[in-house]
């Protein structure tokens, strides 16, 4: 959760103008808070960040006339809580909740757009650390607000989709240059720049990973095929008998002696030095030759020595 509470400590100190402090503060209000109908209608904010319940006692002061109490990780307002609540559109003259955001913010500019999602990381959001897995949610109370949270992200040219995750929906963002230009847009720049800079690193040893495993398969399958090809240049030989050509012999010999040998030690092993398709070349002609040879006695080709292997690689020789 480090970074998480990075973006908030940085989050905490934007300045904001008039609409987009309302905005930030319904939506704060919607994602994290409560109501209570008494003799008369209390609003209990949660927050576990002292910070947060701190700017949000400023705003409803400062926007709505209204002072809080902070209580913990509570912050409880008592009194014209109804007005305010009308005020910032998020109950109907009748009284009744809004289901998702006002409208004022999903019909509002890119700014509104902005502050809404600030406040819905300040007191829902969650920046995953960079991975597998990288994103950016928020955990919302319904799929409204989700939804409405999604229309906003998509006015500020973001990928937003709405999850379902263990009964909880959220507003999630996946794409790594989306979460990095939103966290610039809220305000977080610094964390960004931290963010990017692990991501970059783990990117990094993913490829390295990647690579090596690449390689060490890449050896497998090589040591496989060179095993099988010795099996059959060993069948090969004990075809043609004394009538192998003494350049196919040598090469064949080679290729039985090191069997877990590259073509291109096996040429280095050769007197004089060969390339690898030199080499190659020769070990084709050898069991091209021996079959030839098995088809005209009737007797088994090379490919008869391959039988007691686990199984057979592909393309023993393919030309290189």
């Amino acid at each position: 959760m480090t970074l998480t509470n990075d973006v908030c400590a940085e989050l905490v100190t934007v300045p904001l103008d008039r609409t987009s402090a309302a905005s930030e503060l319904a939506t704060i209000i919607r994602l994290a808070g409560s109501f209570e109908h008494g003799s008369q209608l209390t609003l209990t904010i949660a927050c576990s960040d002292p910070r947060v319940l701190k700017r949000v006692s400023v705003l409803l002061h400062e926007e709505l006339l209204l002072n809080g109490r902070i209580d913990g990780d509570t912050l409880v307002v008592s009194d014209n809580v109804a007005p305010a609540l009308r005020k910032l559109g998020l109950i109907t003259r009748g009284g009744t909740p809004v289901r998702g955001l006002p409208m004022f913010i999903v019909n509002g500019s890119m700014l509104e757009a902005e502050a809404a999602w600030r406040g819905a990381f300040l007191v829902a959001g969650t920046l995953m650390e960079p991975g597998r897995s990288s994103s950016l949610d928020i955990q919302c109370p319904c799929q409204e607000v989700a939804l409405a949270l999604v229309g906003c992200g998509r006015r500020l040219n973001f990928t937003v989709k709405s999850k379902d995750v263990r009964g909880s929906e959220r507003a999630v963002i996946k794409d790594e240059h989306d979460i990095g230009a939103l966290l610039t847009r809220l305000g977080a720049s610094r964390t960004r720049i931290v963010w990017e800079e692990e991501l970059k690193r783990r990117q990094k040893t993913t490829a390295n990973s990647r690579l090596a495993n690449f390689d060490d398969a890449n050896m497998r399958r090589s040591v496989q095929a060179a095993i099988a090809a010795s099996a059959k240049v060993s069948r090969a030989l004990e075809i043609l008998g004394d009538d192998v050509p003494d350049h196919l012999a040598e090469a064949g010999h080679l290729r039985t002696t090191y069997q877990q040998a590259s073509l291109e030690e096996l040429g280095k092993l050769a007197d004089p030095q060969m390339t690898k398709d030199a080499i190659a070349g020769r070990i084709r002609r050898l069991l091209t030759t021996a079959d030839r040879r098995a088809k005209e006695l009737g007797i088994p080709p090379t490919s008869e020595a391959l039988k007691h292997l686990d199984e057979e690689p592909d393309g023993f020789y393919p030309r290189q």
